[in-house]
């Protein structure tokens, strides 16, 4: 099997409100779908959706480097997964989200080549998996007035983005934590936003409410500010920002900095590193997450795959579609109350609508 063909399309989406976070505010998913043909009929599609502030890379930017690496592919066995996957970080060290785009594409054909669900390929079976619902900074009364509304819908984890002053955030996580209902587990994540001190203090005062971890307190290259935190409080630290690859897996691990992962196929590349990043996690019995960017439910499907995968993975944060304002995804995953359902579909299982794809702009390599 060859790849004959490969098109580059400019996808953005509007969201349904402005999305903000420590970091920025977002009020378009502005990403790019690969789609990789072969000289056997079978085809797959990947996503990348990049997040400036994390990895750097824009929607131009991918696309032009998408441009590069589809003629590096052009002519290749799209099977030999981890030899590509090897050659492009050489050659594209710096744009693992545009590298996820590929490296999707080519999971998803080889699962159709094999005729199996991609997360059974993965040696995984169906287990349930729940998503939270992430509510984006705001007034405390406009984020518990959306928690109520997720709450109502059936979701059972939220997720609070915080990161700004002490004391804001403190009115905000008492509001949202007055609309909950018993049973419902919150989740913080500052985006970098706190200094040690600041994260020290907040987490300490929170410590009594349904709280399962603390995201990315402090700037992703403060690890011995994360390591602090995580000294002086019982909440759960996990990494995010500080971490992209086994080699970030390693530095953390060994150095006590968090207790548990977010891994992103926008920050690993792709599926070949989230697969070894996870099965490092396996060894060091690092809990888990699956976490997204602003992706479809064309990417949140490989994410989703890869946690059927994996019990390690026993955190999901896989509602970014849940923002948007169309949804051009045909199949995939489905949300039921906070239950993310994985179809059986050969591959990711997943196709784009003909007539989204008509408006896109788009770049041909063949």
């Amino acid at each position: 099997m060859r790849i004959t063909k490969i098109i580059i399309y400019q996808t953005n989406i509007p969201l349904k409100f402005p999305f903000k976070i420590a970091l920025g505010t977002s009020i378009t998913a502005e990403n790019i779908f690969v789609k990789i043909e072969t000289d056997q009929g079978i085809h797959g599609w990947g996503e990348g959706s990049p997040y400036t502030p994390v990895v750097g890379e824009t929607q131009k930017s991918c696309i032009a480097v998408a441009h590069d690496i589809a003629r590096f592919l052009l002519g290749k066995d799209p099977l030999n997964i981890k030899e590509i996957a090897a050659g492009l970080e050489r050659i594209f060290p710096f744009n693992p989200t545009a590298r996820s785009a590929f490296d999707i594409a080519l999971y998803d054909i080889l699962g159709k080549t094999a005729n199996l669900p991609l997360y059974r390929l993965l040696g995984g079976q169906e287990r349930d998996l729940f998503t939270d619902y992430t509510i984006g900074l705001g007034t405390p009364e406009d984020m518990a007035e959306k928690v109520e509304v997720a709450v109502y819908e059936g979701f059972s984890i939220i997720k609070i983005k915080l990161g700004t002053t002490i004391g804001d955030d403190t009115q905000r996580i008492h509001s949202v934590y007055n609309a909950i209902k018993d049973g419902v587990l919150l989740r913080i994540d500052a985006n970098q936003g706190w200094d040690k001190v600041e994260a020290v203090k907040f987490l300490k005062a929170i410590e009594n409410l349904p709280m399962q971890f603390c995201e990315q307190p402090v700037p992703a290259r403060d690890l011995a500010g994360m390591r602090y935190i995580r000294t002086k409080v019982v909440i759960p630290i996990m990494a995010d920002e500080s971490l992209f690859n086994t080699r970030d897996a390693v530095t953390l691990f060994f150095n006590g900095i968090c207790d548990y992962f977010n891994i992103k196929l926008a920050k690993t590349g792709g599926l070949t590193e989230a697969i070894k990043l996870v099965s490092m996690a396996e060894t060091l019995d690092i809990p888990c997450m699956v976490g997204c960017m602003n992706e479809t439910r064309l990417g949140l499907m490989a994410a989703a795959h890869l946690a059927m995968a994996f019990p390690i993975i026993r955190f999901i944060d896989l509602d970014s579609a849940l923002m948007h304002s169309i949804d051009p995804i045909v199949g995939g995953i489905k949300y039921i109350k906070g239950q993310v359902l994985v179809p059986d579909d050969p591959g990711l299982g997943v196709d784009v609508d003909s007539e989204f794809l008509d408006d896109l702009e788009r770049v041909k390599v063949e």
